[in-house]
């Protein structure tokens, strides 16, 4: 029997909601289950200090494959893991997973239409609604439904012609305010079809307008004082902003239909597949096409249609797709949706293919880090504007406190890591005060008039932290070395992420995930956190010897004598007065001690 390392497994399942599944060594698929979690409830499957039951340990035992299909929230997954359970009735699930069917909203097909529930779909023209995996939020759906808007409850078949002939009579629901009387003509279809209308947004999730007028009642009932009727209103109006049942299928009449999806790279595409029938997924699968040609994304996602149609058996006459195909197939019916129910499914669709194709590429990059940092520096060219891969990028930042002890950090990056041997720090020599824009344009000046001098290659990248203010004084110094367009300069704001390039009026703004933006990052805190920490270095060393200096007869000179010998103020402090002697003269030696002692 083969092993199978979930350690390994385990890495790869991400900490969202979605359903998993468990396959044995002849990949039959053994056990489904839904998580809110997936890693943490996958997890707790291998977990030696958790107590399972002997069949769950023995169904640990068989799994050699673990799958899973990430969707938007729990109740999504659990409607998936039901579906699938049906579809595929797994070995270890058919006794301990409940098989019942979820229920639906009907909005029936008949004149004054009947709106309740039930669990079982009839082809008759009707509107299901569904399904609910919550029976209680689907109760209070249909509660407050009820209480906004007056609809009969009777099965009389109120065709015009019975109404017209008097045939019915208004009965207690009328007299208790719960319905309008169509039956004796005192609403009209089109009133009573308003009402439907604004009844299947709600349930459709379209209940901006609703909540609108809920809000506007309320105000009225609190200035007419009707504290209690205002109580009532605002549970309603909690309970529709609430509303979180509308799960990523809820329309019924979404019947027979493959979706699908793809993600693409340089090597390889990844297609994500979604069966969906009666308003529900039954099957979700992902594959991974290495290219051989430079095959376009169209040619990719036919070949792959055709494979899964094939695989399934599916005779589908929709297809929702991202974009057009150029099938030429009279049966079939290719969808791009761009709003409503069909596009939320592509969106799944998007969201599984592109987590996928993450995964794989991430475990591709672990094993040859070589090919990450060519996709790392290929993305940055491309996303900084650049005609060559910045393998070679340095970083400015100054430091000063209170315009005093001012620094210049240099930190450099080769292939995108840092190359902390070449980093370097600059005591700026010809600054007066707090300048930051001179201290930045000397630190350039020196960093590249000796790399020029010395026959050193200049990065590709120069980074610069701050604003325009400081990128212009750093551009200031290459112009006058003449290498202002032999390299690329930006200059990064703290406030909002802004790179700034020269002479463009505005910024540009990279995607906060963008790994080209977290690089930057990198090396500007690498920048602050090297700058700062000779600061401070610097700073505490100028404290001591500014100390030092006011004992009389103490300069500069003799300080610093002192501390080289002495190594720190504590030790010249617990001198006595024979080892001061060592570096400095008598009259300093007794200045010193007399100057400690009086402290004490």
């Amino acid at each position: 029997m083969s092993q199978f390392d979930h350690r390994q497994a385990l890495k790869n399942i991400p900490r969202k909601p979605g359903v998993y599944q468990f396959w044995d060594e002849s990949q039959e698929l053994i056990y489904i289950g839904k998580a809110k979690d997936l890693k943490s409830r996958v997890t707790s499957y291998f977990n030696k200090d958790t107590n399972v039951n002997a069949k769950t340990r023995v169904l640990v035992t068989k799994i050699r494959n673990i799958t899973f299909t990430i969707v938007d929230t729990e109740i999504d997954a659990w409607l998936l893991e039901n579906s699938l359970i049906k579809k595929h009735q797994p070995r270890y699930n058919v006794m301990l997973k409940d098989d019942k069917t979820y229920p639906w909203i009907i909005i029936k097909n008949e004149n004054f239409p009947r709106i309740f529930w039930t669990r079982r779909i009839v082809r008759d023209g009707s509107k299901y609604l569904g399904p609910y995996a919550s029976v209680s939020m689907m109760h209070n759906i249909l509660g407050l439904i009820k209480e906004t808007y007056p609809l009969r409850t009777c099965n009389l078949a109120l065709t015009r012609e019975n109404i017209d002939k008097g045939k019915f009579k208004v009965c207690l629901e009328y007299q208790l305010g719960n319905c309008k009387g169509p039956c004796q003509n005192y609403q009209t279809e089109n009133d009573y079809d308003h009402n439907i209308g604004e009844i299947t947004d709600i349930l459709c999730g379209k209940i901006g307008a609703v909540l609108r007028n809920l809000k506007a009642d309320m105000e009225k009932a609190v200035a007419d004082l009707n504290y209690e009727h205002a109580h009532r209103l605002k549970r309603k109006f909690e309970l529709l902003e609430n509303y979180q049942s509308k799960s990523t299928i809820v329309n019924s009449s979404i019947t027979d239909v493959d979706v699908f999806s793809i993600a693409s790279e340089e090597k390889y595409a990844f297609v994500n597949y979604l069966k969906v029938m009666n308003g529900t997924i039954i099957q979700t699968q992902t594959i991974e096409l290495k290219k051989r040609l430079d095959e376009s994304d169209e040619e990719l996602l036919t070949l792959a249609i055709i494979e899964f149609r094939s695989r399934y058996d599916s005779h589908s006459k929709e297809i929702i797709v991202p974009f057009n195909i150029d099938i030429e197939d009279k049966a079939i019916k290719f969808t791009v949706p761009k709003l409503g129910e069909k596009r939320k499914l592509l969106d799944l669709s998007q969201k599984n293919v592109l987590f996928f194709k993450k995964e794989r590429i991430d475990q591709y990059e672990k094993l040859n880090p070589e090919v990450r940092t060519e996709r790392l520096l290929a993305q940055m060219m491309k996303d900084l504007r650049m005609n060559q891969l910045p393998r070679h990028i340095e970083c400015f930042d100054n430091s000063n406190f209170q315009g005093k002890y001012p620094v210049s950090a240099i930190v450099v990056f080769r292939d995108g890591k840092p190359s902390k041997k070449d980093y370097r720090h600059f005591n700026v020599k010809t600054v007066v005060g707090p300048d930051d824009f001179a201290t930045m344009e000397e630190a350039v000046f020196r960093r590249y008039r000796r790399m020029l001098e010395e026959g050193t290659d200049l990065p590709q990248l120069i980074v610069i932290d701050g604003g325009k203010g400081q990128l212009s004084s750093a551009i200031k110094s290459l112009k006058l070395l003449g290498i202002d367009k032999q390299v690329t300069i930006i200059g990064i704001a703290k406030r909002l992420e802004e790179l700034y390039y020269p002479g463009d009026q505005y910024p540009l703004y990279l995607d906060k995930k963008s790994e080209t933006l977290k690089v930057i990052q990198h090396l500007r805190d690498e920048a602050h956190r090297f700058g700062i920490t000779f600061h401070r270095k610097k700073r505490d060393k100028g404290t001591l010897v500014t100390e030092l200096e006011l004992i009389e007869g103490i300069g500069k000179t003799s300080s610093e004598k002192l501390l080289r010998y002495f190594k720190s103020v504590k030790k010249i402090r617990e001198a006595s007065e024979a080892e001061l002697l060592e570096v400095v003269n008598t009259k300093q030696a007794k200045a010193i001690v007399g100057y400690f002692s009086g402290r004490d």
